[in-house]
């Protein structure tokens, strides 16, 4: 994405969910700062908080290993989106277990910013186009803009802007300044981690539609994936394993790879009816993780998945 940090000087306002080093479902962070931020999903969470540094107070809807397409609001989380100063959502459909909450709380005043709308995305399969304020059209584009580290260097400018404006002040500029080009160093080390995959080797199965950013970025071939719909709730039709299975054997795939938040007994069965070895290797997609996990935070996660990428596609 050559043009990946020229950022509009207009962004989308709705709602955003925050999380920090602290997260969890129905838990605020420590109180650090006037403003009230409410961020959707742990990525977005951690992104913001390392955006605000301190000067607003993060609180993250999703607690680390839940699954984003299935998350469903608890009453009191509802009311915290109500009473934000801003709301960091990530759109695209992503949200869609409470977009009429997100909507309600827009319309009634609160800003929510849509991360996704603003950073470029891409269509399922790969088609770049810019995101419609449209439902229909935004039910055709793939939410999943975080696995693309630029792209989230982009965001972060797009969510210190908007600090910065209900700040009246610079703080949370700087501070994605900072953080922007901690984002842009990591896609240069995701690159050289990447670098001893043979071009042979770059074919991708994934669990479900989660990584076209990641091939668009790297240079990797989506050869399939096991459920096949944006959403991991989708449940894959016999001729669907047939044909995924054909896919693995013609191209020679060597790892089916699947989302931490998702139960790999699909993929297992797709791999064991290939009649080889065909690895099946947890990656970090919808979520962090837990503190201990390698993925706690936003960087570890892009690290970790380029590791373990890089580790079955070469050994």
């Amino acid at each position: 994405m050559a043009s990946a940090l020229a950022i509009p000087p207009v962004v989308l306002l709705a709602v955003v969910a925050c999380g920090g080093s602290d997260r969890g479902q129905d838990s605020a962070t420590e109180t650090t700062g006037e403003l009230s931020l409410v961020a959707t999903t742990t990525v977005l969470g951690d992104i913001t908080e390392n955006v605000a540094c301190g000067a607003a107070n993060v609180e993250t809807l999703m607690s680390p290993g839940q699954d984003p397409h299935a998350f469903e609001l608890s009453a009191r989380q509802a009311a915290d989106l109500a009473d934000a100063d801003l709301v960091v959502a990530n759109g695209l459909g992503l949200e869609q277990g409470f977009l009429d909450v997100l909507l309600e709380a827009r319309d009634t005043g609160t800003p929510v910013l849509f991360v996704g709308e603003g950073v470029d995305p891409i269509a399922y399969g790969g088609a770049s186009d810019h995101a419609e304020e449209e439902s229909g059209e935004q039910a055709t584009l793939d939410p999943h803009v975080w696995m693309d580290p630029l792209r989230m260097a982009e965001g972060a400018r797009i969510i210190g802007a908007e600090l910065a404006r209900l700040a009246a002040g610079e703080g949370a500029s700087l501070c994605a300044d900072a953080y922007v080009e901690t984002l842009v160093a990591l896609d240069t080390e995701v690159v050289t981690t990447l670098g001893a995959i043979s071009s042979d080797s770059r074919k991708l199965v994934a669990n479900h539609e989660a990584l076209g950013y990641f091939a668009e970025r790297y240079g990797f071939e989506l050869v399939g994936v096991v459920i096949p719909n944006g959403s991991t709730l989708a449940e894959p039709s016999a001729s669907d394993i047939v044909e995924l299975v054909d896919a693995i054997e013609r191209e020679n795939v060597r790892a089916i790879f699947a989302e931490s938040t998702a139960n790999p007994n699909l993929a297992e069965t797709v791999a064991s009816e290939t009649g080889r070895d065909v690895e099946i290797v947890s990656l970090y997609t919808g979520s962090l993780g837990d503190e201990d996990s390698g993925a706690a935070t936003y960087i570890e996660l892009i690290r970790t998945n380029a590791e373990r990428i890089a580790d079955a596609l070469t050994g």
